[in-house]
């Protein structure tokens, strides 16, 4: 499958790209500018450009599935949340289906399933989150939503934990989110359905296999 990822360029994103590679998908790397293209020339990754606050139709043409990795980032002012997180979110959803993709991955965030227990600072990233990943559901999109604890920039080391709910939220590097995604993206049993992610002791190549 061709896998557009939304958001190539960001932390995960990057990561996501990466282990795409070890797959027999062909990832298409979304970018916002032409600089940064070349890093991904250079491995062989072909890019798209779109901008999620503007015009990024353009991006789906011949594509099979969608893995949404954008973000604004927690720090970012509730107007930019709201066009990144939340309508970028819902306009790559509804691209999504006028051009028939089979398969939409979205990268959410711990918290965006109780948004009303955020702090005050968090809220409207939170509430972004939110509101992008209940609009999923009420698609005909076959998704499945990911909620990964605090992120890290540590190595992955190929284990979590996953849940529909965790009591206790906990850290995750950055590698194994990704890796997570990417595995989770062909696994049957997790369609249609939303999950918290942090580190733990399954394997994550062995996540839901029967």
């Amino acid at each position: 499958m061709k896998v557009l990822v939304i958001g190539a360029n960001g932390q995960v994103g990057k990561h996501i790209v990466e282990k795409l590679k070890g797959t027999e998908h062909e990832p298409v790397a979304m970018v916002r500018d032409t600089n940064q293209i070349p890093q991904f020339e250079e491995q062989g990754v072909k890019t798209v450009l779109g901008d999620l606050e503007g015009d990024f139709e353009s991006a789906f043409y011949g594509i099979d599935s969608v893995i949404f990795a954008a973000g604004s980032g927690p720090n970012t002012g509730a107007d930019k949340t709201i066009l990144i997180d939340q309508e970028g979110a819902i306009k790559a959803m509804h691209l999504s289906t006028f051009y028939g993709v089979r398969r939409f991955m979205m990268l959410s965030s711990v918290g965006a399933d109780r948004p009303h227990l955020g702090t005050d600072d968090m809220k409207h990233y939170l509430y972004a989150k939110h509101r992008a990943d209940e609009h999923l559901k009420s698609t005909d999109l076959n998704y499945t939503i990911v909620r990964p604890g605090i992120l890290t920039n540590d190595a992955g080391n190929g284990k979590v934990e996953i849940a529909e709910h965790l009591s206790e939220i906990g850290e995750i590097p950055r590698e194994d989110v990704a890796h997570s995604i990417v595995h989770l993206l062909d696994v049957p049993a997790v369609e249609y359905k939303s999950y918290d992610l942090v580190s733990g002791e399954q394997k994550i190549d062995q996540l839901f296999r029967t």
